[in-house]
């Protein structure tokens, strides 16, 4: 009987332990998109952390753990709607294609990507009202514009030897046209909508101000 038991015991499963893993990159993400939204609606100042943890479905212990404070969470929510941008830029992969080719991807999905990502409108628009003060302090997000500005430099040297591309043009200077023509327009779009009596949310408005972005910057590269 006691080999038997003992036999018995050697062949039965092992009794499964209940338990119950923390995905701490889920509730991370789950945390910067409760935060993106609250500070989007309310601001800087008008977020309330306690307002976060509830939109997460998180202890606000848990959101303190991750990030600090309030100054914390709004900077990891700046930090990672620039991220955001500069890797959906990556996958351009600009220096494959030719000057003229990888141009004018670069202002397409810059326009594209700001009428689909209206929050990162608002949060830039918050920070300005901050003077900057929060994304000061991120290492980051300079870095990680590095690439971005080479890219257009190398595009804009190589169309320069082909004699498509004019002369002497800034990078930066570049960039911010294109960012500055696929912005106003949302950024502004109530006010500008109520003075000059057209719907700037527009379908057919935003295809043809698309098009008249791309004419304007490819037009003034290849003067």
């Amino acid at each position: 009987m006691a080999r038997m038991a003992a036999a018995t015991q050697k062949t039965r499963p092992p009794r499964a332990v209940p338990y119950r893993r923390r995905d701490a990159a889920a509730t991370r993400e789950r945390v910067l998109q409760a935060a993106l939204a609250e500070f989007c609606e309310k601001g800087f100042g008008g977020a309330r952390t306690a307002q976060i943890a509830a939109r997460a479905e998180c202890n606000i212990r848990m959101l303190y753990h991750y990030f600090g404070n309030k100054e914390g969470i709004y900077l990891a929510v700046l930090e990672h709607v620039y991220a955001q941008l500069r890797a959906e830029e990556e996958k351009l992969d600009l220096l494959h294609l030719g000057p003229m080719e990888g141009m004018a991807a670069l202002l397409e999905f810059t326009y594209d990507h700001m009428l689909s990502h209206q929050e990162f409108i608002n949060m830039i628009g918050i920070e300005n009202i901050q003077q900057g003060r929060f994304l000061r302090r991120s290492k980051v997000v300079p870095q990680r514009a590095m690439p971005l500005v080479k890219s257009i430099k190398t595009l804009l040297r190589e169309g320069q030897k082909q004699g498509t591309f004019r002369e002497n043009v800034d990078p930066v200077q570049l960039y911010i046209s294109i960012l500055s023509l696929s912005y106003l327009h949302i950024s502004n779009k109530h006010t500008l909508s109520i003075t000059f009596g057209e719907d700037l949310t527009d379908a057919e408005w935003l295809a043809a101000r698309r098009k008249h972005v791309r004419e304007i910057i490819m037009g003034y590269l290849t003067a």
